[in-house]
């Protein structure tokens, strides 16, 4: 074995421990996550549904409190009303996953950073993956995978980062995450290879890198929507005067309103489909480029073209038709199962030009 397959192997044995080390961390962080869910049910939560009992009534809500702590005076954060269209309901924002408790703020600090942690040493894996065979790391679905979970969690972060209200997403995020790189390492792991001629080209680092921001876009988007469902459900019972069950008080209660989640999945689908045109678009180029043709019926190529029509009546629905709420929320679901179909279904159990990579 001369040095530079000696250097390749090494940098490939890296990258796996590197995986498995981050799979560790976001264990961690799932926990912490857990934790800080669990903590914070025991603070104050019955925010919300007073104000919702209240404005069923005709009583005003609660004027917001203050306690003194120490000597010094410790104010609540103000409510946050949103509305997601003329005559409906106007629900506050619940606290958030720590619930409002020093305890349960404490362990999601302590989530976030272990995630931000873990984040880095699995970026550092799909590095020294790609510097292993010197090219992008995604030219089967292991490597696909491992840079898709990255990109997930980098785009959350970044959301953070921005001061944007997610924190609610980091327990799901980080769930899905371990799922999806469990079976990353265990069904769909493949050795650092080289390339197959076709796959020989800068398209590659263009079609392939788009494809891989676009869902997992799309996912944080679907996360919200199915927050959105369950949320939705918990307002309508305490709106018809009914008592919710004591996960709802728990958990459903300390998630944004039903307004904010629906609004929050519409406008990550909406900034985000323009490039999921583009990734379609870069596509053909490149087939164009490989095998002498732009389009092929190729399954990969109609999966991707019946995603894009799905997030586009999606789109389109709630421009024109004036679509909110539970109806737009299937749609964006059906349309997430689409791309997860794309991703999964048909590199796995559809055989394609697409299927020359390896699973």
């Amino acid at each position: 074995m001369n040095l530079a397959a000696a250097t390749n192997e090494s940098l490939a044995n890296t990258s796996n421990v590197l995986i498995y080390s981050s799979m560790a961390v976001y264990t961690l962080a799932f926990f912490a996550h857990i934790a800080e869910w669990v903590l914070g049910s025991r603070s104050k939560v019955g925010r919300t549904a007073a104000s919702l009992s209240a404005a069923r009534t005709g009583a005003p809500a609660a004027a917001p409190a203050s306690a003194q702590t120490g000597g010094t005076a410790v104010l609540e954060r103000p409510k946050v009303v949103t509305r997601a269209a003329v005559g409906s309901r106007d629900v506050p924002d619940g606290p958030g996953a720590a619930g409002g408790t020093f305890e349960g703020d404490l362990w999601g600090r302590i989530a976030v950073s272990l995630t931000v942690v873990a984040f880095l040493v699995e970026a550092g894996g799909v590095l020294t993956r790609a510097l292993s065979v010197q090219r992008a790391p995604w030219a089967n679905m292991y490597e696909f995978s491992i840079t898709f979970t990255t990109v997930a969690v980098g785009s959350y972060l970044v959301l953070l980062a921005l001061k944007k209200n997610v924190r609610w997403i980091g327990l799901p995020l980080v769930t899905t995450v371990l799922l999806d790189l469990g079976l990353a390492t265990t069904v769909l792991y493949t050795e650092s290879d080289q390339l197959v001629p076709a796959l020989h080209s800068y398209w590659l680092w263009i079609h392939v890198s788009t494809a891989i921001l676009c869902g997992a876009v799309f996912y944080l988007g679907a996360v919200g929507t199915v927050l959105y469902l369950f949320r939705d459900s918990y307002e309508n019972k305490l709106a018809s005067g009914g008592t919710p069950g004591k996960f709802a008080s728990s958990v459903l209660e300390r998630l944004p309103s039903a307004s904010s989640l629906d609004k929050f999945a519409y406008r990550v689908n909406a900034a985000v489909f323009p490039l999921w045109t583009f990734t379609i678009i870069a596509g053909a180029i490149w087939a164009g480029d490989a095998w002498g043709r732009y389009w092929g019926w190729d399954p990969k190529e109609v999966w991707s073209f019946i995603t894009w029509v799905a997030y586009a009546a999606y789109l389109h629905a709630r421009a024109t038709a004036g679509w909110k709420g539970r109806k737009a929320a299937y749609l964006a679901l059906l349309a997430f199962a689409c791309w997860l179909f794309n991703y999964y279904g048909v590199n796995m159990f559809v055989s394609g030009l697409h299927s020359y990579a390896g699973v």
